[in-house]
């Protein structure tokens, strides 16, 4: 048996290997399993209950949710075997880009994953034409709810349901899934069980994760990468434990010991930064002991050790790595990145504490992976995104002379269009099936790709040198104190940058050399909190070329986040926003050195 649809990967699993805990989540205080037996019997109930509903084939229904559990995954493939196209949308979604989506979908219903979604749906419904109803996700005493229609199957229900899946094509739409609009209005993007059944058949192969493996999602599955992942845990028979945020991704390490899940580069980043916030409140020993591991992790070489150097990377693994190691669970085997550019040097670092991170690359619109960092020996090159998926083609378009330029891409993933919107599809999309990204990079060891920004987020100052941001971001946030980062400086004499102290590291050293602590407001004024980021970029400009390097900073004493509008869904920052938001204070790194 083969799985060609999304539909059919349960009645795939169960056919190669049944599992008894399939889907689990924790409700309460008690992780709850569902085996793949009662999976497929679940989504059969969520079929049902949908036609009884009166929903049919090509309908629209959103899913607004914070984070994933068996019921979403239950909906999702219900919806889709009687041919309903899922709108799944970031909770944290501006008000004005829900009403929008909503609208543009023509959705005929939306569920919630949370009372409060819940509730801000309700306020927009009159906004809101083809909107006829509104359920949560999981039990609500207070509010209609999926649990409460998922009721038995009959024998006749059965059979429509059989009949409308068997007339769902490879073609046919599944999804579509609106893009974050971090370069304006968002739009529809239109994917095919093929595009993605075709990315979960290549990306497996990559994984070395079975039937006897342990996957933990934390992740919005409204998120295409987690989402996908997910099909494909299903696909390869693992056991998935859902979370329902970030915020409990520790308690679920220890409580899981999963052998791999996904993350965004932010998670990985806070866990080293919480490395270091505990190291420097223990002080002494402790703190000299975890800086010497780390400068040691950073030099990590898996397959080229000089004896000392292996020596040294033995006692590090010893004495400091272990307990990373044991944070994360104790059977960690791999992290899949994405959704931003992880730093080489904490990937290498990661590797060094035996905590394999593998970072990839894609877009909503490959339904995602196009090139991925492998697991065997020699796949995985630190600071690219990898090597392309069988099956997928990328070149690089009108290359300079280092042999940058934008990438395109070809393949069974590449989507349909987006919806309702042939103009920009056009705009993406050439006759002959290439797909313009808009990301610039280039190959690199040969079949390596490496990422260098985006295209439309490149800018040139005034001293004629183009600088890419994202690049250049990445060497900021190296610095421990740094949480976060914008760099400025279009049409400008020189580059400067926006940045987020990360305030516990920083109220730690504080408290470390003898400056009292007050508040963030304060502090990123006080004099010596403001030579100590001096000095920090001044490390940082001496690893960088001349026409990039930082000469005006300003320290921000408000973290970005999504509920703000200054972070997408996906943790990237909205560059137009968070530069309108703080206009005058940019002006002002300008004027101050003119």
């Amino acid at each position: 048996m083969d799985f060609l649809r999304l539909i059919d990967l349960f009645p795939f699993q169960n056919h190669r290997y049944p599992n008894s805990r399939a889907l689990n989540w924790k409700p309460g205080l008690e992780w709850e399993g569902f085996s793949t037996a009662e999976c497929i019997e679940m989504v059969n109930r969520a079929s049902a209950a949908m036609m009884r509903e009166g929903l049919q084939k090509s309908d629209r229904v959103a899913i607004l949710s914070r984070g994933g559990s068996p019921f979403w995954t239950f909906l999702d493939l219900g919806l889709q075997q009687i041919g309903v196209i899922v709108v799944p949308v970031h909770a944290a979604i501006l008000p004005e880009e829900l009403i929008f989506i909503l609208q543009d979908a023509q959705v005929r219903a939306c569920f919630a994953g949370n009372a409060a979604l819940f509730e801000q749906v309700e306020q927009i419904r009159d906004q809101i034409p083809s909107l006829e109803w509104v359920r949560m996700i999981h039990s609500d005493p207070d509010r209609p709810d999926l649990p409460t229609l998922l009721d038995p199957v009959s024998s006749s229900e059965q059979t429509a349901i059989q009949e409308l899946a068997a007339g769902i094509g490879e073609d046919d739409l599944a999804t579509i899934l609106y893009t974050s609009g971090t370069t304006g209005v968002p739009k529809g993007v239109m994917l095919s069980h093929r595009n993605l059944v075709s990315n979960i058949k290549a990306v497996i192969t990559l994984i070395p994760i079975n039937c006897e493996k342990r996957a933990l999602s934390y992740l919005p599955l409204t998120h295409i990468l987690e989402r996908m992942v997910v099909y494909t845990y299903l696909a390869a028979g693992a056991s998935v434990y859902y979370l329902e945020g970030a915020d409990r991704l520790w308690d679920g390490l220890k409580e899981v010991r999963p052998h791999y899940f996904t993350a965004v580069p932010l998670v990985i980043d806070r866990f080293y930064r919480f490395v270091l916030q505990e190291a420097q409140k223990k002080g002494g020993l402790t703190l000299k002991l975890v800086h010497w591991a780390i400068q040691i992790g950073k030099r990590y070489k898996e397959y080229r050790m000089e004896p000392w150097y292996r020596m040294q990377w033995l006692a590090a693994s010893a004495l400091v790595f272990r307990r990373w190691r044991k944070a994360m669970g104790g059977d960690l085997e791999g992290i899949v990145v994405g959704a931003a550019a992880l730093s080489p040097e904490l990937g290498r670092l990661f590797a060094a504490a035996g905590i394999r991170i593998r970072e990839g690359y894609g877009l909503t619109e490959t339904s995602p992976v196009v090139a991925f960092n492998r697991f065997e020996p020699g796949g995985v090159r630190f600071g690219t995104v990898g090597i392309p998926l069988p099956g997928v083609e990328v070149r690089i378009a009108e290359p300079n002379e280092t042999g940058e330029g934008e990438i395109l891409v070809r393949g069974p993933n590449v989507m349909r269009g987006y919806y309702r919107d042939q103009a920009s599809t056009e705009k993406v999309l050439t006759a002959d099936g290439w797909l313009h990204t808009g990301d610039i990079g280039k190959f690199v060891h040969k079949r390596f790709l490496q990422i260098s920004g985006r295209k439309n987020d490149t800018f040139k100052t005034t001293s004629g040198k183009f600088v890419v941001p994202q690049v250049l971001e990445g060497h900021i946030r190296s610095s421990a104190f740094v949480d976060q980062v914008m760099v400025v400086g279009a049409n400008k004499p020189f580059v400067a940058a926006l940045i987020v102290p990360d305030f516990p590291i920083l109220e730690q050293w504080c408290r470390n050399n003898g400056i009292h602590w007050t508040a963030p407001p304060y502090m990123v004024l006080n004099l010596r909190v403001q030579q100590l980021f001096e000095a920090e970029i001044e490390k940082i400009n001496l690893e960088i070329p001349k026409f990039e390097q930082i000469e005006a900073f300003k320290l921000l004493p408000d973290p970005w986040t999504e509920t703000q509008g200054e972070l997408t869904p996906t943790m990237k920052i909205r560059r137009k926003f968070i530069a309108s938001k703080y206009q005058p204070e940019i002006e002002a790194l300008f004027v101050s050195l003119k």
